[in-house]
């Protein structure tokens, strides 16, 4: 915010950007100031009564994936203007976005989120029993801070957004800056839906600007806050958080990895075919998927040059691609050439910049042994947002154990086997558990870009994937915007509906250590 004359505070604009050209699109609006998120948590605050219906806030969920839908060619038009994710994905996204809501609704509909148990009292018992009645409540106004990457998905109306309004709790968004105005018509949408479930449009706001983004974290009545986006900027925003008079749960997802192990007999029997399959993945949306797998062990010479081979060929013909925004674009040169600098480091296919503001794909090697222990090539094991991968050609299991024992927590880890190691031949069953230490989400024979919205998703893992062991993907994610609290010997007149024995609104529940659907 700057200050004109030494004292006026004077609103900076916002400004929506082609990625494609550099050029300004349109001014979308000005950066919030510190009375604007004050007002706007405020404004939250006071809708948390509204939410607490629970037939209203399945009603907003339904109506918000309605007006998407209804605004979907500008929003996509918007969407696409500002991102350069093509129209080939991003009706996808949108379509997840609305999938996402709706079946968020059906979790808020279904109640076992709530997770009721009541037990009795029982003086009978050594010690006696009172009466306790638990369920889940939420916690209050959730800010929620916009993805890059995903305009729609992981951005305004994104999981974040709608697992918490499915938990009873408003949402302030500070949107990203990449894509302002696809914000706006997307929270517009959304307030749109509030309106029409007979709910104060503020259980909804989207503000923009650094500053507000750091005004929010650390506002009081701001009762948990939702991340996805860098590792120093989560972790700055994580350490607000922790620091503030009365700490906030801040569920951020950071970086990642997202390493691969292909082992000799997977090699042996189909390295061309995981080689192009892994180019596949690692371009996938220029390289921008939080998913993308950034560190691939496989084996040195034989079917590992093949795998090397077949992976070189297709990155090579990969379509270049327009990076998010101009400094990222930089970043990511940048990052490649250093660790292309490394001491042993080769690249077989160079990432580069073109004058049309594309990027191409980029492969780099290193034998393993110059992992196993600390130094620069340290630099590797970090991630590098684009079109890279870095494959670590390892000699023999022991080398492989000590690349994969130093890597930081993950998103995803994958492993692939041959079809005797699948059976339960070899070492299978013991890489799998030594993955399964890195990450939140273990796939075999697979890739890991690309998460499906279900109920048995999870998105999240160790440090730095994300600061917490929940899911910002699938069913589950609810619990983050949830507190557990238990009534003990209340008068029955007293109690909420959701604990009442009669059950009246007919949710599942535990009675008794019996569960009760």
């Amino acid at each position: 915010m700057r200050l004109a004359g030494g004292s006026i505070p004077v609103a900076e604009p916002v400004w929506s950007v082609d990625p494609r050209t550099g050029k300004q699109r349109e001014q979308v609006g000005v950066e919030a100031t510190a009375a604007d998120v004050d007002a706007a948590v405020r404004a939250a605050h006071a809708a948390r009564a509204a939410l607490a219906d629970r037939d209203a806030r399945i009603a907003l969920l339904r109506a918000a994936a309605d007006e998407l839908e209804a605004d979907g060619e500008r929003i996509l038009a918007a969407a696409d203007a500002e991102t350069a994710l093509g129209m080939g994905r991003l009706p996808g996204e949108l379509a997840r976005t609305t999938g996402q809501l709706r079946a968020f609704a059906a979790e808020v509909a279904d109640g076992g989120y709530l997770d009721v148990i009541i037990d009795h009292a029982d003086a009978s018992l050594t010690p006696p029993r009172p009466d306790l009645r638990r369920y889940k409540i939420p916690l209050g106004v959730v800010a929620v801070y916009s993805a890059s990457n995903f305009p729609l998905a992981f951005s305004v109306p994104g999981g974040d957004t709608a697992s918490a309004l499915a938990a009873g709790c408003p949402v302030v968004v500070k949107a990203h800056p990449d894509h302002p105005a696809t914000s706006e018509l997307a929270g517009a949408a959304l307030r749109r839906a509030a309106a029409r479930s007979g709910l104060p449009e503020d259980v909804v706001t989207v503000l923009h600007g650094f500053e507000a983004g750091v005004a929010l974290v650390t506002h009081p009545l701001v009762a948990a806050a939702g991340f996805t986006g860098s590792v120093r900027g989560g972790r700055a925003l994580f350490d607000a958080a922790a620091a503030r008079p009365v700490p906030i749960p801040f569920y951020g997802e950071l970086g990642s990895l997202n390493p691969v192990l292909v082992t000799e007999a997977a090699a042996a029997e189909r390295a061309a075919e995981i080689g192009a399959g892994l180019a596949a993945s690692m371009t996938l949306g220029t390289g921008q998927f939080c998913t993308k797998p950034g560190l691939v062990l496989a084996p040195a010479g034989g079917a590992g040059d093949e795998l090397l081979n077949a992976l070189t060929k297709k990155a090579g013909e990969a379509a270049h691609g327009v990076m998010l925004d101009g400094r990222m674009r930089e970043a990511f040169l940048a990052g490649v050439a250093e660790r292309a600098a490394l001491d042993g480091v080769e690249a077989p296919v160079a990432a580069a910049g073109s004058e049309d503001r594309t990027v191409a794909a980029g492969v780099l090697t290193v034998d393993a042994a110059r992992l196993a222990a600390e130094g620069p090539h340290d630099l590797l094991l970090e991630e590098c947002f684009g079109p890279v991968t870095v494959l670590v050609r390892y000699a023999g299991a022991a080398e492989a154990r000590a690349v994969l024992s130093r890597l930081p927590g993950n998103l995803t880890a994958t492993l692939h086997l041959g079809a005797a190691e699948e059976r339960g031949e070899g070492e299978g069953a013991a890489l799998l558990s030594e993955l399964t230490a890195l990450a939140g989400r273990v796939l075999v024979n697979g890739w890991p870009t690309g998460v499906a919205v279900t109920p048995a998703q999870h998105h999240g893992g160790p440090y730095p994937a994300t600061t917490s062991t929940s899911t910002s993907v699938g069913a589950t994610a609810i619990e983050r915007w949830l507190r557990p609290v238990t009534y003990q010997s209340a008068p029955p007149a007293l109690l909420p509906p959701e604990l009442r024995d009669e059950n009246p609104l007919g949710l599942p529940r535990r009675v008794n250590g019996s569960r009760e659907i």
